[in-house]
Protein backbone atom coordinates (compact mmCIF):
# COMPACT_ATOMS: atom_id res chain seq x y z
CA UNK A 1 0.00 0.00 0.00
CA UNK A 2 1.37 3.43 -0.92
CA UNK A 3 1.42 6.02 1.82
CA UNK A 4 -0.91 8.45 0.05
CA UNK A 5 -3.69 5.84 0.17
CA UNK A 6 -2.93 5.02 3.81
CA UNK A 7 -3.01 8.72 4.75
CA UNK A 8 -6.42 9.27 3.17
CA UNK A 9 -7.83 6.18 4.89
CA UNK A 10 -6.34 7.32 8.20
CA UNK A 11 -8.03 10.70 7.89
CA UNK A 12 -11.36 9.06 7.08
CA UNK A 13 -10.93 6.74 10.09
CA UNK A 14 -10.15 9.77 12.26
CA UNK A 15 -13.40 11.50 11.27
CA UNK A 16 -15.42 8.39 11.99
CA UNK A 17 -13.68 7.86 15.32
CA UNK A 18 -14.24 11.47 16.41
CA UNK A 19 -17.94 11.08 15.65
CA UNK A 20 -18.09 7.85 17.64
CA UNK A 21 -16.25 9.45 20.57
CA UNK A 22 -18.72 12.32 20.62
CA UNK A 23 -21.67 9.94 20.47
CA UNK A 24 -20.48 7.75 23.35
CA UNK A 25 -18.80 10.51 25.39
CA UNK A 26 -18.42 9.03 28.87
CA UNK A 27 -19.56 10.88 31.98
CA UNK A 28 -16.97 9.37 34.29
CA UNK A 29 -13.79 10.32 32.38
CA UNK A 30 -12.57 12.41 29.46
CA UNK A 31 -11.06 11.31 26.17
CA UNK A 32 -7.39 12.07 25.58
CA UNK A 33 -7.58 15.72 24.40
CA UNK A 34 -4.93 15.69 21.65
CA UNK A 35 -5.24 14.45 18.08
CA UNK A 36 -2.99 11.38 17.99
CA UNK A 37 -4.15 10.49 14.48
CA UNK A 38 -2.51 13.74 13.29
CA UNK A 39 0.78 11.83 13.49
CA UNK A 40 -0.12 10.56 10.02
CA UNK A 41 0.96 13.96 8.64
CA UNK A 42 4.35 13.69 10.37
CA UNK A 43 4.83 10.14 9.12
CA UNK A 44 4.03 11.46 5.65
CA UNK A 45 6.87 13.97 5.99
CA UNK A 46 9.18 11.33 7.47
CA UNK A 47 8.96 8.48 5.00
CA UNK A 48 10.95 8.66 1.77
CA UNK A 49 11.61 6.43 -1.23
CA UNK A 50 10.66 2.76 -0.79
CA UNK A 51 9.81 3.37 2.88
CA UNK A 52 6.62 5.07 1.72
CA UNK A 53 5.25 1.58 1.21
CA UNK A 54 6.45 0.22 4.54
CA UNK A 55 2.95 -0.05 5.99
CA UNK A 56 2.05 -2.56 3.31
CA UNK A 57 4.69 -4.90 4.76
CA UNK A 58 3.06 -4.63 8.18
CA UNK A 59 -0.33 -5.94 7.07
CA UNK A 60 -1.36 -8.87 9.26
CA UNK A 61 1.66 -8.60 11.55
CA UNK A 62 1.67 -8.01 15.29
CA UNK A 63 2.38 -4.39 16.24
CA UNK A 64 2.51 -2.47 19.50
CA UNK A 65 1.17 1.04 20.02
CA UNK A 66 3.20 2.09 23.07
CA UNK A 67 2.25 5.25 24.93
CA UNK A 68 -1.01 4.89 23.07
CA UNK A 69 -3.29 7.43 24.86
CA UNK A 70 -6.76 6.20 23.78
CA UNK A 71 -5.26 3.79 21.22
CA UNK A 72 -6.65 5.55 18.14
CA UNK A 73 -3.70 4.77 15.86
CA UNK A 74 -3.51 1.14 16.95
CA UNK A 75 -7.22 0.66 16.25
CA UNK A 76 -6.69 2.15 12.80
CA UNK A 77 -3.88 -0.31 12.03
CA UNK A 78 -6.12 -3.17 13.07
CA UNK A 79 -9.05 -1.95 10.98
CA UNK A 80 -7.07 -1.03 7.86
CA UNK A 81 -4.16 -3.48 7.78
CA UNK A 82 -5.50 -6.40 9.80
CA UNK A 83 -2.69 -6.01 12.33
CA UNK A 84 -2.76 -7.81 15.66
CA UNK A 85 -2.44 -4.85 18.01
CA UNK A 86 -1.20 -4.47 21.57
CA UNK A 87 -2.25 -1.11 23.02
CA UNK A 88 0.24 -0.32 25.78
CA UNK A 89 0.47 2.53 28.28
CA UNK A 90 1.18 3.23 31.92
CA UNK A 91 -2.24 3.59 33.53
CA UNK A 92 -1.22 6.00 36.35
CA UNK A 93 0.15 8.50 33.80
CA UNK A 94 -2.31 7.80 30.99
CA UNK A 95 -4.81 10.68 30.68
CA UNK A 96 -7.80 8.57 31.73
CA UNK A 97 -6.13 5.49 33.19
CA UNK A 98 -6.61 3.61 29.88
CA UNK A 99 -10.38 3.68 30.31
CA UNK A 100 -10.59 5.48 26.97
CA UNK A 101 -8.74 2.71 25.15
CA UNK A 102 -10.89 0.03 26.72
CA UNK A 103 -14.11 1.91 25.93
CA UNK A 104 -13.07 2.36 22.31
CA UNK A 105 -12.07 -1.28 21.95
CA UNK A 106 -15.55 -2.30 23.07
CA UNK A 107 -17.24 0.29 20.83
CA UNK A 108 -15.26 -0.82 17.76
CA UNK A 109 -15.58 -4.54 18.45
CA UNK A 110 -11.80 -4.60 18.40
CA UNK A 111 -9.64 -7.63 19.10
CA UNK A 112 -6.76 -5.38 20.17
CA UNK A 113 -5.50 -6.08 23.67
CA UNK A 114 -5.05 -3.22 26.13
CA UNK A 115 -2.11 -3.61 28.51
CA UNK A 116 -1.04 -1.61 31.55
CA UNK A 117 2.77 -1.62 31.58
CA UNK A 118 5.17 0.74 33.36
CA UNK A 119 8.19 0.56 31.04
CA UNK A 120 10.47 2.08 33.68
CA UNK A 121 9.56 -0.53 36.28
CA UNK A 122 9.39 -3.63 34.13
CA UNK A 123 9.75 -4.80 30.56
CA UNK A 124 7.39 -7.66 29.91
CA UNK A 125 5.85 -7.00 26.51
CA UNK A 126 2.89 -9.23 25.62
CA UNK A 127 4.62 -10.78 22.57
CA UNK A 128 8.13 -11.99 21.81
CA UNK A 129 8.23 -10.36 18.38
CA UNK A 130 6.64 -7.40 16.60
CA UNK A 131 6.73 -6.32 12.99
CA UNK A 132 6.80 -2.76 14.30
CA UNK A 133 6.39 -0.75 17.47
CA UNK A 134 4.93 2.75 17.45
CA UNK A 135 6.69 4.80 20.10
CA UNK A 136 5.38 8.28 19.39
CA UNK A 137 5.71 11.08 21.93
CA UNK A 138 6.84 8.81 24.75
CA UNK A 139 10.64 8.79 24.91
CA UNK A 140 11.01 11.96 27.00
CA UNK A 141 8.53 10.54 29.54
CA UNK A 142 10.88 7.64 30.33
CA UNK A 143 13.38 7.70 33.17
CA UNK A 144 15.59 5.13 31.42
CA UNK A 145 15.20 5.53 27.64
CA UNK A 146 18.41 3.59 26.90
CA UNK A 147 17.09 0.44 28.59
CA UNK A 148 13.71 0.60 26.87
CA UNK A 149 15.05 1.23 23.36
CA UNK A 150 17.63 -1.53 23.75
CA UNK A 151 14.95 -3.97 24.87
CA UNK A 152 12.67 -2.99 21.97
CA UNK A 153 15.48 -3.59 19.47
CA UNK A 154 15.50 -7.24 20.55
CA UNK A 155 11.74 -7.62 20.06
CA UNK A 156 10.80 -5.59 16.96
CA UNK A 157 11.92 -5.25 13.35
CA UNK A 158 10.95 -1.58 13.03
CA UNK A 159 10.31 1.30 15.38
CA UNK A 160 8.49 4.53 14.60
CA UNK A 161 9.59 7.02 17.24
CA UNK A 162 9.10 10.69 18.00
CA UNK A 163 10.38 12.83 20.83
CA UNK A 164 11.18 16.41 21.71
CA UNK A 165 14.73 17.56 20.96
CA UNK A 166 16.63 20.80 21.52
CA UNK A 167 19.27 22.82 19.69
CA UNK A 168 20.20 25.04 22.66
CA UNK A 169 20.14 24.72 26.44
CA UNK A 170 17.95 27.17 28.39
CA UNK A 171 20.95 29.50 28.85
CA UNK A 172 21.57 29.60 25.10
CA UNK A 173 24.48 27.14 25.00
CA UNK A 174 24.40 25.33 21.66
CA UNK A 175 24.00 21.58 22.07
CA UNK A 176 22.61 20.43 18.72
CA UNK A 177 25.87 18.81 17.56
CA UNK A 178 26.83 17.43 20.99
CA UNK A 179 25.65 13.96 22.07
CA UNK A 180 23.94 15.20 25.25
CA UNK A 181 20.57 15.31 26.98
CA UNK A 182 18.95 17.91 29.24
CA UNK A 183 17.19 16.68 32.39
CA UNK A 184 14.10 18.78 32.99
CA UNK A 185 13.12 20.18 36.35
CA UNK A 186 9.62 18.97 37.33
CA UNK A 187 8.26 22.51 36.87
CA UNK A 188 9.72 22.99 33.38
CA UNK A 189 8.04 22.10 30.07
CA UNK A 190 4.33 22.63 30.83
CA UNK A 191 4.87 21.96 34.53
CA UNK A 192 4.68 18.24 33.77
CA UNK A 193 6.73 16.18 36.21
CA UNK A 194 6.54 13.15 33.89
CA UNK A 195 8.90 14.86 31.41
CA UNK A 196 12.54 13.83 31.87
CA UNK A 197 15.19 13.70 29.13
CA UNK A 198 15.30 16.10 26.17
CA UNK A 199 18.09 15.05 23.77
CA UNK A 200 20.08 17.05 21.30
CA UNK A 201 19.78 15.68 17.77
CA UNK A 202 23.31 14.26 18.01
CA UNK A 203 22.49 12.71 21.38
CA UNK A 204 19.32 11.13 20.05
CA UNK A 205 21.08 9.64 17.05
CA UNK A 206 23.81 8.20 19.28
CA UNK A 207 21.15 6.76 21.59
CA UNK A 208 19.54 4.98 18.64
CA UNK A 209 22.89 3.61 17.47
CA UNK A 210 24.00 2.37 20.88
CA UNK A 211 20.67 0.68 21.65
CA UNK A 212 20.75 -1.43 18.49
CA UNK A 213 18.87 0.63 15.91
CA UNK A 214 19.72 1.89 12.45
CA UNK A 215 18.14 5.21 11.44
CA UNK A 216 16.32 4.64 8.14
CA UNK A 217 14.46 7.97 7.87
CA UNK A 218 14.66 11.07 10.06
CA UNK A 219 12.98 14.48 10.09
CA UNK A 220 12.10 17.27 12.50
CA UNK A 221 9.03 19.46 12.88
CA UNK A 222 8.17 22.52 14.92
CA UNK A 223 10.76 25.11 15.93
CA UNK A 224 13.64 24.89 13.46
CA UNK A 225 15.93 27.53 14.97
CA UNK A 226 17.19 27.65 18.55
CA UNK A 227 14.71 25.12 19.91
CA UNK A 228 15.13 24.56 23.64
CA UNK A 229 14.00 21.90 26.12
CA UNK A 230 11.30 23.84 27.97
CA UNK A 231 9.76 26.78 26.08
CA UNK A 232 6.36 26.18 24.48
CA UNK A 233 7.23 28.40 21.50
CA UNK A 234 10.58 26.64 20.94
CA UNK A 235 9.37 23.07 20.83
CA UNK A 236 11.06 20.89 18.18
CA UNK A 237 10.13 17.26 17.58
CA UNK A 238 12.17 14.57 15.87
CA UNK A 239 10.47 11.72 14.01
CA UNK A 240 12.44 8.65 12.97
CA UNK A 241 11.93 5.27 11.39
CA UNK A 242 14.36 2.80 12.91
CA UNK A 243 15.34 -0.71 11.83
CA UNK A 244 16.74 -3.18 14.32
CA UNK A 245 20.36 -4.09 13.62
CA UNK A 246 21.13 -7.78 13.11
CA UNK A 247 22.08 -9.56 16.31
CA UNK A 248 25.82 -9.67 16.80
Amino acid sequence: MDFETLRERALAFREDLLARKEKIAPSDFGWYPYDTMANIFHLDALLTGPRREVFGTLAGTRVADIGAADGDFGFFLEAELGCQVDVIDNAPTNFNGLRGARRLAAELGSSAEVHEIDLDAQFRLPAEHYGAVFFLGLLYHLKNPFFVLEALAKRADLCFVSTRIAQVAPDGTRIQQQPVAYLLDPAEANNDATNFWIFSEAGLRRLFDRTGWEVVDFTTVGCQQDSDPRSQDRDERAFALLRAKPAA
